[in-house]
């Protein structure tokens, strides 16, 4: 670890290597990076604990885990997936492609992007160490109440589950704040809205939504924290509180939630399928307003969550209305996916396979959801495996199956190497087939009754095979994600020498740079003069984009270890807040935890980085033209 002590416009210019380049980096680049390994390790044990669901599930009366361990398993798989797994593999995609995309050197605020990762990561490690700490949260991803108030769930474990998704919840409400203040104001000269790439316009409208949404969920967690933590009576039925509430609360971010996972992966399929078609995107402005128009009726639908609640045949009607009408401005994107592809000069790269197996595969979970929106046959359906089949099709048939074609196409701008296409498409067909063989049978266990959540059910009732079937698909995916795993390792070993545009066929600006892309991104910021900005230029003859401003020397940010300790200043506090309560004697160590000293002391840290920051200016640096031309390879 060593620091660079070079003047640079009289500012000391500070570079590090090794681990503390990592812990103290602003480059949203890397940020990107530390997203998606921390996505990638939560998405393996999510992954691992499906596969004990499923191993317990293959046969009736199977007594693999307890009854309770499989609560906290199916707890703690539905939360680590959306909120530990799929949200930071989006934000690494978001973050490393976005910038690129618009032509700017970063992202507007690089210290916020830093606190962003950081305190998800530490709200989502707070999250899993409850798996040694007296057990894991038992009562359901969504954590209704009164099953997660402490009548019915006593241990610490829903404590974890609400600081830790408080905690997790800020980074992603402050990264989507800077991605919004990025897109708005960072775009390049010529760079007009309806000139963004889908990806881009996806992040915007994604990054909106958490605006929105994010919030309605921090003030749940907050009232159940008051409720488990202060003992507070606002979701406890017996001391007057209301247990439909948490359902309103948690479903009306719960439900945009469901958009914010898929628009990227909406933006990811249109990126791939145009630049893999050789086609510019078919119906560009209809794909612009119908992200929008998802965007805006995905807060108008949460109550379909809640058809068995009792809420009356007024509030069922307009919710299902509201449900099917969001499929319309859904099957205008599928029809011009389709269209692009359409007389197009398809090539079946790995990319490729898992954006043009999405397209089917996110039409079967649409229609059962539009099957779903009706409320009486919902009914018959809610809480049962048809439900579980729906939405494993709609998050990963879709969001998944679009972060995978996401991760190969980008692979070479992250890191600078070409993933493997043969081990790329072993690792696409055991997916895919896995994941039709674990999902598409659950449907047909619903409509045979089987209820989601159940332990374990009794022999002769019609669901043994079809759980078999189940479970060996799961196994499938295993599989497949172990070969993308491998593809990594094996990629590693190689040099990197990608090409600026490793595929020939990229559109967009960030294939108009070196792979990986320099720490500045762009040595002159271009000028961009029409949609597909780089494949414009490519089609008149042009090997790089036109800058729009001189070669000269570029102001970068300081790296900074301030976000890291906040974060840990926020998980002392989260163990204080949880810890407070309990009988521990009467002794020193009691008087610490009942008066909340130890949470104090977290917020103390937290509060104290926050001071540092605002007392201390940090100019940053420049990086100077000549190093630069050294960077093109071109001697001053």
């Amino acid at each position: 670890m060593k620091e660079v002590p070079t003047l640079a416009h009289g500012h000391k210019v500070k570079r590090y290597s090794g681990l503390k380049d990592w812990l103290t980096t602003v480059d949203h680049k890397k940020i990107g990076i530390l997203y998606l390994l921390s996505g990638g390790f939560f998405f393996l044990v999510g992954g691992l604990e499906a596969l004990l669901i499923r191993i317990q599930l293959w046969k009736p009366l199977n007594d693999f885990v307890a009854a309770h361990t499989f609560n906290e398993l199916l707890t703690m798989h539905g939360t680590t997936m959306i909120f530990l797994a799929a949200m930071p593999i989006i934000f690494a995609l978001m973050n490393a492609i976005v910038p690129l995309q618009i032509g700017a050197r970063d992202v507007a605020f690089p210290f916020v992007n830093a606190i962003g990762f950081w305190t998800f990561f530490a709200g989502g490690v707070l999250l899993n160490v409850s798996w040694f700490a007296g057990g894991a949260p038992d009562a359901g991803w969504t954590a209704y109440a009164p099953l997660s108030t402490s009548t019915y769930s006593s241990t610490h474990g829903l404590d974890y589950y609400v600081i830790g998704l408080q905690i997790a919840g800020i980074g992603t409400l402050v990264g989507g704040i800077n991605f919004l203040a990025t897109i708005i104001n960072m775009r390049a000269p010529g760079m007009s809205f309806m000139r963004m790439p889908m990806f881009t316009w996806s992040a915007f409208i994604t990054s909106a939504l958490i605006l929105f949404a994010f919030p309605a969920l921090t003030v749940g967690l907050v009232a159940m924290m008051f409720d488990r933590v202060f003992s507070g009576n606002f979701f406890e039925p017996t001391n007057g509180g209301n247990a439909v509430l948490w359902e309103h609360i948690f479903w009306i971010f719960g439900h945009p939630e469901v958009y914010i996972l898929i628009l990227p992966a909406f933006g990811v399929i249109s990126e791939v399928i145009s630049t893999f078609s050789r086609k510019r995107l078919f119906g560009y402005s209809s794909m612009v307003f119908a992200t929008v128009l998802i965007g805006f009726l995905g807060f108008m639908v949460w109550a379909h969550h809640m058809f068995t609640t009792g809420l009356g045949p007024v509030a069922n009607a307009l919710f299902s209305i509201a449900t099917m009408l969001i499929a319309v401005p859904t099957g205008i994107k599928i029809f011009n996916w389709l269209f692009t592809m359409w007389g197009g000069s398809i090539r079946f790269t790995t990319a490729n396979l898992f954006a043009v197996g999405f397209v089917p595969t996110f039409v079967m979970g649409g229609v059962t959801g539009v099957m779903l929106a009706a409320a009486p046959a919902d009914f018959q359906y809610h809480d049962s495996y048809f439900v579980v089949a729906h939405f494993h099709y709609v998050i990963v048939g879709g969001l998944i199956l679009g972060l995978f074609a996401g991760l190969y196409y980008w692979w070479p701008k992250m890191f600078g190497r070409m993933l493997d296409e043969t081990l790329g498409k072993i690792s696409f067909w055991t997916f895919f087939i896995g994941f039709h063989l674990t999902f598409f049978v659950q449907h047909f266990l619903g409509l045979m009754g089987m209820p989601r959540r159940v332990w374990t059910y009794l022999d002769g009732m019609g669901f043994n095979n079809l759980n078999m079937i189940s479970t060996v698909g799961a196994m499938t995916m295993g599989i497949g994600t172990l070969v993308f795993l491998i593809n990594i390792v094996v990629t590693s070993m190689k040099p990197r020498n990608a090409a600026g545009d490793p595929w020939e066929d990229g559109r967009t600006l960030e294939w108009s740079i070196p792979s990986p892309a320099p720490e500045y991104n762009f040595a002159q910021t271009p000028l961009v003069r029409g949609y597909d900005a780089f494949w414009k230029e490519k089609m008149e003859g042009k090997k790089e984009m036109v800058p729009a401003e001189p070669l000269g020397p570029i102001h970068m940010p300081s790296p900074s270890i301030l976000p890291f300790f906040m974060s840990i200043g926020l998980f002392i506090a989260g163990l204080g807040f949880m810890y407070a309560k309990g009988d521990y004697g009467t002794g020193a160590w009691a008087w610490i935890l009942h008066h909340h000293i130890i949470a104090m002391l977290g917020l103390a840290i937290t509060l104290a980085c926050m001071f540092l920051r605002s007392v201390f200016d940090d100019h940053g640096f420049h990086i100077e033209t000549d190093e630069i031309l050294g960077d093109k390879g071109v001697k001053a």
